[in-house]
């Protein structure tokens, strides 16, 4: 069952030991933002090697496509691995492009061409949500766990600010009371509030409690 969700900066107790995670990613946006989000529970993530291929997001869900790349890292290195799969789902487009986020105008869209299409799709002011799916797989105790976060907000009306990546110059939260895009947010007011510091404070919540023994020093 996926963690309980915490409240935007709830905060975790840090682990009892420091680990060491890979994750399966490409996205060095992604790798950046997750290494912020764990940092403060002492995890170290570890880019995906050159050489390890991950599986192709084909899943109906979040979490499947998640899963799949978590069990491909894990199976690779040997190691523990964390994957995500996340995207925003439009209620005028009836929750698309969802798990088709990254690939919403083409198999080999840029993040430019898919914003360009989420604004000729979406009216201004109608409800958007961020969801991310995180899993974590650790080969040699057998653990798997998933844990989903959301961010709830509206379509800009027009795009704004520079910061962030993917559809954020056009997501206005409803977290945030300045009615600012995510791409105006500071790295610390997005990491509160978005969908991915919400899967990930969910996550540390469930290793902290972890009835599992401690790690070991390459877990």
């Amino acid at each position: 069952m996926p963690s309980r969700r915490l409240r935007p900066n709830e905060t975790v107790r840090p682990l009892r030991r420091r680990r060491s995670l890979v994750l399966a990613t490409r996205n060095v946006h992604k790798l950046a933002e997750f290494r912020r989000l764990l940092a403060p529970a002492q995890i170290e993530l570890v880019p995906l090697p050159a050489g390890v291929a991950l599986p192709p997001e084909d899943g109906d869900t979040f979490a499947a496509n998640a899963l799949s790349k978590a069990r491909a890292a894990a199976a690779a290195t040997g190691r523990a691995a964390l994957a995500d799969d996340s995207g925003i789902e439009a209620a005028a487009l009836g929750g698309g492009p969802g798990v088709r986020s990254a690939r919403y105008a083409g198999p080999d869209a840029t993040d430019e061409q898919n914003l360009q299409k989420l604004i000729a799709a979406a009216p201004a002011g109608s409800a958007l949500q961020y969801v991310c799916a995180l899993a974590y797989v650790d080969p040699q105790r057998g653990e798997e766990h998933i844990v989903l976060g959301e961010c709830a907000g509206r379509m800009s009306g027009t795009r704004r600010g520079r910061r962030g990546f993917g559809y954020d110059p056009v997501f206005v939260p409803d977290a945030d009371t300045g009615r600012r895009t995510m791409a105006e947010l500071q790295d610390h007011e997005k990491d509160a509030i978005s969908h991915r510091g919400d899967a990930a404070r969910g996550l540390l919540r469930w290793l902290a409690h972890s009835v599992s023994a401690p790690p070991g020093p390459n877990s």
